[in-house]
């Protein structure tokens, strides 16, 4: 990462940057900032790139990343630092970068084209276009010569700019096909109502694939897919089918003992490159921690096995100590480089281990974590280990105790003195909702409220910087500045976490206000005709298209989290407006679902939400002692995601019916707590007897 400029310096500089900078340094976004010094003409996505294109009819190279993806970093070094490339951009096209994170609407649409394409996508992304901003062209990572039959930048620039001159009809013509290809697969996904045989289809497929030796599905390359998993488990706690609940027990656990599992300072990377879990890509995302460890806190509701839950306090403590910022929001990545070599902040040879640890310590360990002379880590793409080792355990240890603590305190402050792989430090709005809702789940099921502290500080940070005087949310913060209008997933994702806050703290505004941003994503997203939430606003006036996009991939999409929260906030409030809008969304892709429905696992969850058996309890307390509390947490151990649970305090009644009408009429029990359980909308006599609520919520 490049110095950073003082507001004076950026001042001084010219509107282009400059002879050493171009107009990527007056950007906030790390990933931008890291092209500020490329020689390429490098503009923002925004009018001033599409006039110019425009003025002088030049085609747009458009170049998709994020600051921690490496094949970007190759990309840049390869391309965008080279002067034979850059001139001939500069001279013959508008470049223009663009960081995804930031603008995921347009990276959406312009990802599906290059898969519509090539059959295939991933970053960096590259595609021309027009300077009406359609796409003709599409790839992915470049070389700057040929080799292995891809094509080389210095030969594609070339052959663009010929077919751009000499036939430009035939560009009409791809544009034409892909604008119509790209309407068309928004059309006709409305397949009637969705049943439960879709769930079935679902576990199906995953059996089909499951990995008997070493979890997950597939072969390599392995990603954790966390909202699978908890698809599997809800699918079990429906069905009774212990096979699923195994498959995601299995991949749970192998995924933590292998070495895309970080030992030393906890956290996932983010995929395996292997069959059996060692080899990571050794980036850390935000949006992983958080849905990972959701997955490990309710694998431990489900079977109250410590590993778990031993796994999850890990990665929130990870998220704590590196990714959270000073005002409490946490940060986007952290990249897989250091130094220019992908994972060597992570890589040990035995002779460093052993000059950290005494004799006996460094045995043990290098025995337990499969740690040899001649290095287990085989680099994928340049083959060869160097000596070099990914810590990782081949079953779990029994017990590790006080030797295990200060063994990884050694190595992680050893660990500390190298060059740190760089940090993306912008705030996401929809990735901080999943990890705020996270520090929450976990606050409810371990009954540890400093969880809730960090969750709500999060929260409150989110609150006050990214939502603006109408009610509207923005999509980044960096540097001081809140900025790009949110989109769906903004929304849909911080609801999720409100009402996951509510659930834990009982506060009402936190109830309130997921209610008050589901009502503006309503407004700002829903198709009145085909139903269904729009990625982007309806006053994003830079994109081509305006998609809804539902797939399930690295994270939940925002239709799927909307039907979800929906559906939960009218368990919680009463209010079936929000339950049947959930259902529209459902029915208005459910051809889509049934004809792939392992793409689609999040969504059915809420499915499985929305069809299976509903249940609520109340907990009325007489804010005299600690029964409420007691109870709560009794109850959130198990693994129950149909549940809504409501808090009404002893003195608090009257200031929670503004949002849930039907609350004062529960009231403790003869001076006691009491606990009211409805099934199906079909409620139990209070009870007072926390394990005969248990009993009752268990039996159905």
């Amino acid at each position: 990462m490049m110095k950073k400029l003082s507001e004076k310096e950026l001042e001084s500089l010219p509107p282009d940057g400059g002879e050493k900078y171009n107009r990527l340094i007056f950007e906030k976004s790390p990933y931008l900032l890291q092209h500020a010094e490329n020689p390429v003409d490098w503009y923002p996505w925004g009018q001033m790139a599409f006039d110019k294109a425009r003025e002088e009819d030049k085609p747009i190279f458009l170049s998709i990343g994020y600051s921690t993806c490496h094949w970007c970093h190759v990309m840049e070094k390869e391309s965008f630092e080279d002067d034979d490339v850059a001139l001939f951009l500069n001279r013959n096209f508008i470049s223009i970068k663009i960081d995804r994170e930031e603008r995921p609407d347009i990276d959406n649409v312009y990802m599906n084209v290059c898969q519509m394409l090539t059959g295939s996508g991933g970053w960096p992304l590259t595609v021309f276009l027009t300077p009406r901003l359609e796409p003709f062209y599409a790839g992915t990572y470049f070389p700057k010569n040929s080799v292995y039959g891809r094509p080389g930048m210095l030969e594609l620039l070339p052959a663009i700019m010929k077919g751009w001159r000499e036939n430009r009809s035939q560009i009409e013509s791809t544009v034409g096909q892909i604008m119509d290809a790209l309407k068309k697969a928004e059309r006709g996904s409305y397949g009637g109502e969705l049943s439960e045989k879709v769930l079935t289809e679902a576990f199906d497929q995953f059996k089909g694939r499951f990995d008997e030796r070493y979890g997950g599905f597939g072969n390599a390359p392995k990603f954790p897919s966390p909202h699978n998993l908890g698809f599997l488990l809800r699918y079990w706690k429906r069905s009774g089918e212990q096979r699923a609940r195994e498959m995601a027990l299995k991949t749970l656990r192998m995924m933590r003992l292998g070495g895309m599992y970080d030992h030393i300072g906890y956290g996932f990377h983010r995929y395996s490159t292997d069959r059996q879990w060692l080899v990571p890509h050794f980036e850390k995302m935000l949006y992983d921690q958080a849905l990972l460890a959701i997955a490990y806190i309710e694998a431990f509701q489900a079977t109250g096995d410590d590993f778990y839950s031993g796994t999850a306090g890990e990665i929130l403590a990870y998220v704590a100590r590196d990714m959270t910022s000073p005002e409490g929001g946490f940060y986007s990545a952290e990249d897989a480089d250091s130094e220019g070599v992908e994972g060597k902040f992570y890589l040990w040879p035995v002779e460093e281990i052993k000059s950290v640890l005494n004799e006996e310590e460094a045995a043990w360990f290098l025995e337990k974590f499969n740690i040899s002379l001649e290095g287990n880590y085989v680099d994928p793409v340049e083959g060869g280990s160097n000596g070099l080792n990914i810590p990782y355990l081949k079953q779990p240890l029994e017990a590790g105790g006080p030797r295990l603590t200060s063994i990884r305190d050694k190595l992680f402050t050893e660990r500390e003195k190298r060059v740190h792989p760089h940090k993306d430090d912008k705030v996401l709005t929809d990735w901080n909702g999943l990890m705020i809702a996270a520090f929450a789940l976990a606050s409810r099921v371990f009954n540890d409220g400093s969880y809730a502290r960090t969750a709500e500080k999060a929260a409150g940070f989110i609150l006050e910087s990214m939502l603006t005087d109408e009610g509207e949310l923005l999509h980044r913060y960096r540097d001081g500045q809140a900025a790009i209008a949110g989109h769906l997933d903004d929304y849909s994702f911080l609801a999720y976490a409100l009402v996951e806050l509510y659930q834990v703290t009982h506060e009402v505004c936190y109830l309130k206000t997921a209610i008050e941003i589901t009502d503006k994503m309503l407004k700002l997203f829903w198709d009145d005709r085909d139903g269904g939430f729009y990625l982007a606003g309806g006053s994003s006036d830079d994109l081509i298209f305006r998609n809804k996009e539902i797939y399930d991939g690295a994270i939940p999409s925002g239709n799927s989290m909307a039907a979800l929260n929906m559906i939960r906030i009218s368990r919680l409030t009463g209010n079936v407006e929000y339950e049947n809008k959930a259902r529209e969304i459902l029915s208005a892709f459910s051809g889509r679902i049934s004809g792939s429905p392992t793409a689609f696992t999040q969504m059915l969850s809420a499915f499985d939400f929305a069809d299976g058996e509903s249940l609520e309890v109340i907990i009325a307390g007489t804010g005299v002692d600690g029964s409420v509390e007691e109870a709560k947490h009794e109850i959130s151990k198990r693994f129950i995601p149909s549940m809504a649970i409501v808090l009404v305090p002893g003195k608090g009644a009257s200031e929670i019916k503004e949002v849930i009408p039907y609350i004062g009429n529960y009231k403790p029990l003869d001076g006691k707590t009491a606990i009211y359980i409805c099934h199906n909308r079909v409620c139990e006599r209070p009870t007072s007897d926390i394990s005969e609520a248990l009993r009752i919520i268990e039996e159905g």
